[in-house]
């Protein structure tokens, strides 16, 4: 028996507790790859201070700069009390957010956000300019290295931060503009007059969440778009014409719920409501909320997420200004009052509304009996074929490692079996395809459903309605990186972007990474991703080297399967930019076969599909 003892019970401080459990503060660590990686949500937390200066009226403009992994956010509003600049970036619960007459409607309530950065980055400064004076101090992993005195200065009020990530924690990590990009774009969309300049880049948006639906649309909707606002509410929403489930962004306080919460489930009760009323008809809610695409944010005081990360809003009660309401109420009396105003004002978008709805629950109905027969058949399949070996954590519970799940697709039962002999029970399951998966880019939903793989696949994502609960966060399409496997590849996702482009819109969707060579010499190995690395490799070994080429998966053996999908995985995410048209790339990718086409893939097939 192991004794227990009072040497056993151990005090952490504050710093050695954020870095020795980052994943209370800033969720999964990863490398960059993921739009949820600790590097991006260092970034929120500083600038999520400086928004938080713009909500309550002060400074205009926030800057932003990445250079060789280094961060730098400047803003221009009131400046930290210069008495106080180290020990709100230092000590814990210590902050201007406690104050509600100070930040009303903050994104950081518990005084954590700059501290954990400081924590965990390898430099970090902190300057605060107020009233003619300045103060500066530099950190070493949250430790002080340097403090200067108060000076006099001409430099316009305001706080700037720089901050290096430490490479110890975060290895081989890099930002990625379009991620950075998507963060800032969101924080413009919510603030408007908010100007954010990243690099090179001018972001702001004059019209809200209006602007954030237009630029998120592949084609012109069903009807124009409904756009909403309050005090504390906005909302934009319209229908897509070919899409099949509900897309939504929603925020609170400025923090995107990619989640969703409290609130999103809210609107979509709401919205339900209101419309059977208006047009006086008990309606399908499913058939009300298929292919609607929505916005919608509000602020709210003190609210409460789900963890530090503000994934999703978990807060039933305190709407905005302390009133009384629950956010159900809130969010239901002004959708109410102001959607069936709109509607009655605005007639024509109101008859396309409804032929909308019709036509779903025409689609809806002539379904049904289809979808029972998939869900029979995704039942027996998943029983006797085992398709799927799944894990204990997922995505849609209030798991502390729910950001870590993964489900790999992979190509026949080899790799598969290899995948699953090694992988992580706790947040890695596995789905084995058997053979190529059809082409579903002239596809309905019923051949989904009709279609075995693509049925079962979407069961186990549990996507068929919606997205809100999926059951892994990261996608990862593990195929070899011949010319099948690219296929292979492409034909999974063209059924992601046909029927849930949402999925690959969030960033869920990635592409395995897997070494093409192996160089080894005595008892030192290297896997090699590409040529470059085979040649250093062979540098550092010399020539009498073992050098095997890895055909495909198949080939690789479970106890190296460790190494690839392990902490150190390697993997590509699937970026849709703003102006992508996910048409016309299904179109040139999938549709009529062209020796032009064939051509392109061949030749130039990336990890990123990006227009």
């Amino acid at each position: 028996m192991i004794a227990y003892t009072e040497e056993n019970i151990i005090t952490l401080d504050w710093i050695d507790h954020i870095r020795r459990r980052p994943g209370m503060y800033i969720g999964k660590i990863g490398d960059g790859s993921s739009h949820d990686d600790g590097i991006y949500v260092l970034l929120k937390e500083v600038i999520d201070n400086s928004i938080d200066e713009f909500v309550m009226g002060n400074g205009r403009i926030i800057e932003v700069k990445i250079e060789e992994e280094t961060v730098t956010v400047r803003d221009y509003g009131r400046g930290i009390p210069l008495n106080k600049t180290v020990d709100c970036v230092s000590k814990m619960n210590t902050g201007g957010k406690y104050d509600s007459k100070a930040f009303k409607k903050s994104v950081g309530l518990n005084g954590v956000g700059t501290k954990a950065v400081n924590a965990l980055s390898s430099y970090f400064k902190v300057q605060s300019i107020r009233d003619g004076q300045t103060k500066s101090a530099e950190f070493t992993r949250g430790v002080l290295s340097k403090e200067e005195d108060l000076q006099n200065t001409t430099l316009r009020n305001g706080t700037k931060i720089v901050f290096t990530p430490d490479a110890e924690l975060f290895k081989n990590y890099h930002y990625r503009d379009e991620y950075v990009e998507k963060m800032l774009w969101n924080y413009a969309y919510l603030n408007n007059g908010l100007t954010i300049k990243f690099n090179d880049l001018s972001i702001s948006a004059k019209n809200g969440l209006y602007n954030l639906l237009t630029n998120t649309l592949d084609r012109e909707p069903c009807y124009p778009i409904i756009h909403l606002k309050d005090e504390d509410f906005e909302l934009a929403f319209t229908h897509h014409p070919q899409q099949y489930g509900e897309e939504y962004v929603s925020f609170v306080n400025g923090q995107y719920t990619p989640q969703g919460g409290t609130h999103q489930a809210a609107f979509r009760e709401a919205i339900v409501r209101t419309i059977r009323e208006f047009y006086r008809k008990e309606f399908d809610a499913a058939d009300i909320r298929a292919a609607i695409v929505a916005a919608l944010s509000i602020r709210v005081q003190e609210p409460t997420f789900e963890s530090q990360t503000k994934t999703k809003l978990g807060s039933t009660h305190t709407a905005p200004e302390g009133k009384g309401e629950t956010i159900r109420n809130f969010i239901g009396n002004i959708v109410k009052k102001q959607l069936d105003d709109y509607l009655h004002i605005n007639s024509e978008t109101a008859e396309l509304l409804l032929q909308k709805i019709v036509q779903n629950e025409k689609e809806r109905k002539g379904m049904d009996n289809i979808k029972k027969l998939a869900r029979d058949s995704a039942k027996k399949v998943s029983v006797h074929n085992k398709k799927l070996c799944d894990c204990r954590v997922h995505y849609n519970s209030n798991d502390e490692r729910k950001l870590e799940t993964t489900l790999f697709i992979t190509e026949g039962d080899s790799a598969g079996g290899s995948v699953t002999k090694v992988r992580d029970v706790n947040i890695q399951a596995v789905f084995k395809l058997r053979g190529k998966p059809k082409n579903t880019y002239k596809e309905t939903k019923e051949f989904v459903y009709r279609n075995e793989e693509l049925n079962m696949l979407q069961a186990a994502l549990n996507i068929e309605d919606d997205l809100e609960n999926l059951r892994y966060n990261n996608i990862v399409i593990a195929t070899d990186a011949d010319v099948d496997g690219m296929h292979i590849r492409l034909l999974v996702l063209t059924f992601f972007l046909k029927f849930y482009p949402d999925l690959v819109r969030s960033g869920h969707v990635y592409i395995l990474q897997t070494p093409l060579f192996r160089v080894r010499k005595k008892d030192q190995t290297f896997y090699c991703y590409s040529d470059n690395e085979r040649v250093a490799a062979l540098r550092k070994l010399g020539e009498q080297s073992e050098i095997t080429r890895f055909k495909g998966l198949g080939e690789i053996s479970p106890d190296e399967f460790k190494t690839f999908i392990g902490p150190e995985m390697r993997i590509d995410p699937v970026i849709l930019r703003k102006d992508s048209g996910i048409d016309e790339l299904l179109k040139f990718y999938m549709g009529d076969n062209t020796p032009e086409r064939q051509d392109f893939i061949i030749q130039n097939l990336n990890a990123e599909i990006e227009a």
